[in-house]
C-alpha cells in the first residue's frame, strides 16, 4: 500500500436559519474546528476497504460490485454511497484503504454525515483531479444523501462542510444556490455547543414529515397565490389561507426564520452580537413552539441558558429532536456556564450534557 494522504472534513453548526434549506430559504451556518479526518492509502488490487478508530464495524467492497444501501453496512453507507455515485459520473476508481477518525459527536445536528461524504469524495477525486469544484462537490454529495441513503435533506450541510471558511459563516441562498461569506467576529464572546447526549436520526425522526408538512403549506398558498415560488419568500400576510392549524404553524417558522436570517446577517456585518443574540432567542421559540422540533432536552439547556450572565442568545441548532444546542458566551463567564447548565440539564432529564467551545474553521482540504 502507498504511503497514506490525509484529509479532513469539518462539521458546521447552523447559526440561524433552521429548517429553511429544503424550503428554498436562507440559512447561515459556519464550519467548526470539530470533523472527520480521512487517511487514504492505494492498493494494488480493486478492493476498497472502509475503517474506522470510533466504530469497531469493518467491511469492504470491490470497485466492480453493484452498490446499494443496506443496514448491515452501518456507517460505510455513507462512503458506499459516494463511490456508487462517482461511478455512476463516469470517474474510475482504484482499490484503496480508507480510514475514518472523528471527533464530531454523531447524531448531534453538526454534520457528520456530510463530513464524511464530503471528505471521502474530496479524496477519491482528488487522486485523479487537481482542482476540485466545491460547489459540485456539496451538490454532489446533496444527491448521494438524498438518493443513497434516503434522508430528504436539503443543501446546507455539505455546502458548510465543503465551502467553509475561517472567521466566517456561509450565507447560502438555498433557492438561488447561491453563498455569500459573513464575518463572524466574537471578540470576547465564545460559541459554545450543548450536546444533549440524546441522539436523532434524521432517517427514523419526523424530518421527513416536516418537510412534506411544509409542502402542503405551500400548496395552499400557492392555490391563491401561484406565484409564489417557495415557502421561506412567501408572504407573511397569505398564513391565514392556510386553513389547517399545524400546517400554518409549520409555515409561519419558515417565514419568520427566512427574516431573522436577513437581520441576522445585518447584524453580522455590523458586529451586533447582541441584536445577532435575541434574534437566536426568537428562532428557539419558533422552532420549540410552531415547527415543535425541540423537546425537553433541548428546552432545558436554551432555557438555562439563556438565563446566564454573559449569555447573548441559546437556541437548538440541526435538525432537533435531540442533538445539540448553541450559545454565544462572553468568555468570562464560561466555567460558571458549563457548571450551572450541566448541573440543571442533569436535574431535569437524568442526561449529562456534553460542552464544546468551538471555533469556526475552513471547509473541506488536504492536510
Amino acid at each position: 500500500m502507498s504511503e497514506p494522504k490525509n484529509y479532513f472534513a469539518p462539521g458546521r453548526v447552523n447559526l440561524i436559519g433552521e429548517h429553511l434549506d429544503y424550503n428554498g430559504g436562507l440559512v447561515l451556518p459556519t464550519a467548526i474546528n470539530l470533523g472527520v479526518k480521512l487517511s487514504y492509502g492505494k492498493r494494488n488490487d480493486e478492493k476498497i476497504v472502509f475503517r474506522s478508530a470510533t466504530h469497531p464495524f469493518t467491511t469492504s467492497i470491490n470497485v466492480s460490485d453493484e452498490l446499494e444501501y443496506s443496514a448491515y453496512q452501518d456507517w460505510a453507507n455513507y462512503p458506499i454511497g459516494i463511490i456508487h455515485h462517482l461511478k455512476k459520473e463516469g470517474i474510475s476508481l482504484n482499490g484503496s484503504e480508507l480510514t475514518y477518525e472523528s471527533n464530531l459527536p454523531e447524531g448531534a445536528g453538526l454534520s457528520s454525515s456530510a463530513a464524511v461524504e464530503v471528505v471521502t469524495a474530496f479524496a477519491l477525486l482528488g487522486q485523479s483531479q487537481s482542482q476540485i469544484n466545491k460547489v459540485w462537490l456539496a451538490n454532489f454529495c446533496k444527491e448521494v444523501e438524498n438518493n443513497f441513503i434516503g434522508v430528504k435533506c436539503g443543501i446546507m450541510d455539505q455546502y458548510a462542510v465543503a465551502l467553509g471558511k475561517k472567521d466566517y459563516a456561509l450565507l447560502i441562498d438555498c433557492n438561488e444556490l447561491t453563498h455569500d461569506y459573513i464575518p463572524v467576529e466574537l471578540n470576547d464572546y465564545r460559541l459554545v455547543i450543548m450536546n444533549t447526549q440524546k441522539p436523532r436520526s434524521l432517517i427514523h425522526s419526523k424530518y421527513n414529515e416536516r418537510k412534506t408538512e411544509c409542502e402542503e403549506a405551500l400548496k395552499k398558498i400557492k392555490s391563491a397565490k401561484p406565484e409564489t415560488e417557495n415557502l421561506a419568500n412567501a408572504s407573511p400576510i397569505y398564513l391565514d389561507i392556510i386553513g389547517d392549524e399545524v400546517l400554518r404553524k409549520r409555515a409561519k417558522h419558515v417565514i419568520t426564520e427566512n427574516l431573522r436570517v436577513k437581520e441576522s446577517v445585518k447584524a453580522l456585518r455590523y458586529n451586533d452580537l447582541s441584536t445577532f443574540g435575541r434574534l437566536m432567542n426568537a428562532s428557539h421559540a419558533s422552532l420549540r413552539d410552531d415547527y415543535e422540533v425541540s423537546g425537553i432536552e433541548l428546552d432545558t439547556l436554551v432555557e438555562e441558558a439563556q438565563k446566564t450572565n454573559g449569555c447573548l442568545g441559546a437556541r437548538m441548532t440541526g435538525a432537533g429532536f435531540g442533538g445539540c444546542a448553541i450559545a454565544i458566551l462572553h468568555e468570562s463567564a464560561i466555567d460558571a456556564f458549563t457548571q450551572k447548565v450541566s448541573d440543571k440539564y442533569k436535574a431535569v432529564t437524568g442526561l449529562q450534557c456534553q460542552m464544546y467551545i468551538a471555533e469556526t474553521a475552513d471547509g473541506v482540504r488536504e492536510i
